[in-house]
């Protein structure tokens, strides 16, 4: 009888994964990147030994591998998992609902891009963006470009494109903790609510805005940091430009921030494409600005694309003191 009600169960159990999803597949992809850097100004003399402690080898190499798979389920549904190894290590990783008209649904975590983190940066770039490797001690974990926003890590992003318009929205539980399933991210951490509108008036055309509540601290939500951001780009023909605003308003602190952003960006051919971009953010209880300018250039040839770019930054974290720039060479091999 035992046996019996064992045999019972499996076979149902069975039967419901057989008819809840069929038409399964799963792909890999990957990609190589080897790169030169060269960083100047403050990095230049960082560390505890003086002049030139950070100056090591200027030659580097990232990889990625990327695995994705989707079964359709028998209402039409899709359901899609996704997760990415960055250098031997998982950096990030979904699970997504496609409901079809109803929009879609995913659980992320690895990337800010829940609710309004989608539209943090919507300049165009022909490679990386005016804040990349910007720092002020040489090791990239320091003075990086302030004022933008974010709308949590790890969570949940609901989006629904409607002819010309596209709502997104996202919840970040307790910051964004990670978590096992079956498991909590323990004490601490509030949690980030908000969303972003994106309509496409005319060809072209783009306009975008997002707010959200970002939790700080411990406790309630009563405590939180209001990020807000607004934007608009244009193509018209091979050149694409675009400006963006974003605030945000620091619970309890004078020490608000206003950024402001644009670029540009010509594609010279199918191939090739360079942009350029300037950066400022504006604390308002600080006179000095933080600024910054950029360049980058890309060109592709089958799987391999050519990159490179230069960052400098004056008045990092708005400090006087604090200088950066930084300049990549690159080729990235995808597979």
């Amino acid at each position: 009888m035992k046996t019996w009600k064992k045999v019972g169960l499996t076979a149902l159990a069975g039967s419901l994964v057989a008819t809840s999803a069929f038409a399964g597949a799963m792909t890999v992809s990957g990609a190589a990147n080897v790169a030169y850097t060269g960083n100047t100004g403050a990095q230049d003399t960082a560390g505890a030994s003086g002049a030139g402690a950070q100056d090591g080898s200027r030659w580097g190499m990232t990889k990625t591998i990327s695995f994705a798979g989707s079964g359709e389920m028998d209402n039409g549904w899709t359901v899609s998992l996704a997760t990415t190894f960055a250098d031997g290590a998982a950096s990030s990783g979904s699970v997504t609902l496609d409901m079809g008209d109803a929009g879609t649904v995913d659980f992320q975590g690895g990337t800010s891009a829940r609710g309004i983190g989608k539209i943090g940066d919507m300049m165009p770039t022909a490679d990386e963006d005016v804040g990349n490797g910007i720092d002020v001690d040489g090791t990239g974990t320091s003075g990086g470009l302030t004022g933008g926003v974010s709308g949590g890590v790890t969570g949940f992003h609901y989006s629904k494109v409607m002819d010309m318009v596209e709502i997104g929205i996202g919840y970040a539980p307790k910051g964004g903790a990670a978590s096992t399933a079956g498991n909590v991210s323990g004490s601490g951490g509030k949690s980030t609510v908000g969303g972003f509108v994106k309509i496409d008036p005319m060809d072209g055309l783009e306009i975008g805005f997002g707010t959200s509540e970002k939790g700080t601290g411990a406790g309630d939500n009563s405590m939180s940091d209001d990020h807000s951001t607004a934007y608009i780009t244009y193509v018209y023909g091979p050149v694409t430009v675009g400006y963006q605003e974003s605030e945000i308003d620091i619970y309890n602190s004078a020490a608000d921030e206003e950024r402001t952003r644009w670029g540009v960006l010509y594609a010279v051919n199918d191939e090739f494409s360079i942009s350029y971009q300037d950066h400022v953010n504006d604390q308002v209880n600080i006179t000095t600005d933080e600024e910054a300018t950029g360049w980058s250039a890309s060109y592709t040839v089958g799987s391999m694309t050519f990159k490179a770019h230069r960052n400098s930054a004056t008045n990092v974290s708005n400090a006087v003191a604090n200088e950066s720039e930084h300049t990549e060479l690159g080729v990235t091999f995808a597979f």
